[in-house]
């Protein structure tokens, strides 16, 4: 298996890592770099929290009919917004759809707290198949943070952010007056290396992304246990106010916890990769 090294040889764990390309002609393979940039990152955790804020606020302030409105709005602005900066509107359209099944709900019913019914249901049945995913040993959050960064790549063992450290190479390069490093050409990358020994051979990498998919399935549950007693007790204020503080929040910290663990992992691969390989 091959690797990125340094000036020394050593192997890079803080190099990019390369991006999948087709094998066979008129083969279809997943880019896991363009599948993360359509997931948004941060930007698309608010923008997917900015309806719901408008409805909640709208909704509280006027009535259910300006609540619905002010969701469509906020919906469609994020929409129009990614469009005019050229962005990915993937998500948008995503979350145009989530806020129109909520709202025809709520407008059917003429109950502003059936707006919340979809991502109640949503929040158990993700959080079940989570949970339902450890015990086969299929984490599914290791599943998908294997597409995403695959572990025996190293990508993300340094402690720098991801992109940090070419930008602290090129800086150093030309310090020195010496050629920056060679950027990645356009369109494809060569393939990532095949790994060793596939990540569910190792139980510590498996354990781990045990737990990391055990509590993200709590952070699903835990919403339905919080929200389904306020829909039932009609309290729509609390409800409202439950889905901001254990939305947006809670996600950020489990990422957040979700990022060191991997990093963590990442780094253990490539020690052991390391180890295991022979001299020279």
């Amino acid at each position: 298996m091959t690797s990125p090294a340094d000036d020394g040889g050593r192997r890079d764990p803080g190099g990019a890592a390369p991006q999948e390309q087709t094998g066979d002609a008129g083969g279809v393979t997943f880019d896991r770099h363009l599948v993360l940039e359509q997931l948004g990152g941060w930007r698309g955790m608010v923008d997917a929290t900015l309806p719901t804020v408008a409805f909640i606020v709208a909704n509280a302030i006027g009535d259910l009919r300006t609540g619905i409105w002010c969701a469509i709005g906020a919906a469609l602005l994020v929409l129009v917004f990614r469009l005019v900066r050229r962005e990915s509107v993937q998500q948008a359209f995503s979350g145009l759809f989530g806020v129109a099944v909520a709202v025809a709900i709520a407008a059917a019913s003429g109950q502003a707290r059936n707006y919340f019914v979809p991502g109640i249901i949503r929040n158990a049945v993700i959080g079940v198949v989570l949970l339902g995913s450890v015990p086969l040993r299929w984490p599914l959050v290791g599943v998908l943070a294997e597409f995403l960064a695959p572990s025996h790549l190293g990508s993300m063992a340094a402690h720098s952010l991801p992109g940090l450290r070419r930008r602290v190479d090129t800086a150093r390069a030309r310090l020195h007056h010496q050629p920056p490093p060679p950027a990645p050409a356009p369109g494809a990358r060569p393939a990532d290396p095949a790994p060793e020994r596939h990540w569910r051979d190792d139980p510590k990498v498996v354990r781990a992304y045990g737990w990391l998919t055990v509590m993200w399935a709590v952070t699903f549950l835990l919403r339905v246990a919080v929200q389904t007693p306020l829909y039932l007790a009609n309290e729509e204020d609390l409800l409202g106010v439950a889905s901001l503080v254990l939305g947006l929040p809670v996600t950020a910290a489990a990422l957040a916890v979700t990022l060191w663990v991997v990093a963590r992992l990442h780094r253990h691969r490539v020690e052991t990769d390391a180890g295991a390989a022979p001299p020279g």
